[in-house]
């Protein structure tokens, strides 16, 4: 029989035993086809450490920038849904052929400004949300990129300079609207895009080019022009079996770092701009800011083939929230 001298013994060597388990920390790897210098880069980075101060170290982050672990954006949702990466940031029209409703935020011309990018946010997320839980996750933060402009090799005036242009676009609205407009757009992923753009087999980009994408654009790419042709987005995802399997305050620990990191993303766009101007005229890129009506309006009127051939693709939903949108947009 035990002694009582014993049991006591014992029992303080099961609560040094278990203690280590207990605190042992949770690593997820995060994938981002985009570098650690860009806007969304950033952001992840931020999260990390916000999630490590608010979950006490118990969850830890690993970063895959540059797609490093050889998903795309367009792949990074099915990845997450099978658990292949317990967390993604991925960008949101490269999802398009998922459902159509991932193709809102890059409608030509729709949302050109954070304040209307944050309101299509708004309208729009419960749609996301609505997708996502199909697809075995949940969406944690969205985060905006700033406008989209074209990068080529010569500066690109008006409409003559885009007819012929290869031009890599980053989704099928952008596809659509640049061939409506003479173009001939190739929509490729970014990484899959820089061999061809040192290859010259490029001639263009369709892309904000911000931060350490914008470095490697202007290599080869030394004029911007900014036509101000979409706010896109991109979004950071969670697998559901992970998120399901987390103690609460854990999970209150990673919403309240999306929280945090989604007011740290809109607070830096209102500046990003600024800041990728001037990184280009240091890196001395011919940046046009001065676009001509007749350019802009032939552009406009060349995407609106892109949002009617959207319309078809996602039904009365689609066009319920445009008309959503476009209240709140008139209310302001």
């Amino acid at each position: 029989m035990m002694s009582r001298r014993s049991a006591g013994l014992l029992m303080v060597a099961l609560i040094f035993t278990a203690a280590p388990a207990a605190a042992q920390t949770i690593t997820w790897q995060m994938a981002n086809e985009y570098p650690a210098t860009s806007i969304h880069g950033e952001g992840d980075q931020f999260f990390a450490r916000e999630l490590s101060e608010r979950s006490s170290g118990r969850i830890a982050i690993t970063h895959s920038f540059d797609a490093t672990l050889g998903y795309r954006s367009k792949d990074l949702l099915e990845a997450v849904a099978r658990g292949a990466v317990p967390v993604a940031d991925m960008y949101i029209g490269a999802l398009g052929d998922i459902h159509p409703i991932f193709l809102l935020p890059s409608l030509p011309f729709l949302a050109v400004t954070p304040e209307q990018a944050r309101i299509l946010n708004e309208v729009a997320r419960p749609e996301y949300e609505r997708v996502l839980a199909r697809h075995n996750q949940k969406l944690l933060y969205p985060s905006p990129w700033p406008p989209a402009g074209l990068w080529s090799r010569r500066p690109i005036a008006g409409m003559e300079a885009l007819r012929g242009l290869r031009v890599r676009t980053a989704d099928a609205n952008a596809t659509a609207t640049l061939r409506a407009a003479g173009a001939l757009p190739s929509q490729l992923s970014f990484a899959d895009a820089l061999p061809k753009i040192k290859s010259g087999a490029i001639d263009a980009v369709l892309s904000s080019g911000d931060g350490g994408a914008g470095q490697r654009l202007w290599e080869n790419l030394r004029y911007f022009t900014a036509i101000n042709y979409s706010m896109t987005m991109s979004m950071v995802t969670i697998n559901l079996d992970v998120w399901n399997g987390l103690d609460t305050d854990l999970r209150l620990a990673v919403q309240g770092a999306a929280r945090a990191t989604s007011e740290r993303q809109w607070k830096e766009i209102q500046t990003r701009i600024a800041y990728n101007y001037e990184r280009m005229r240091a890196n001395r890129v011919g940046i046009i800011t001065e676009v001509t009506p007749g350019f802009t309006r032939a552009l406009r009127e060349a995407g609106q083939i892109a949002i009617e051939e959207w319309l078809i693709k996602v039904g009365p939903r689609g066009q319920e929230t445009l008309d959503t949108y476009r209240k709140q947009i008139s209310a302001r």
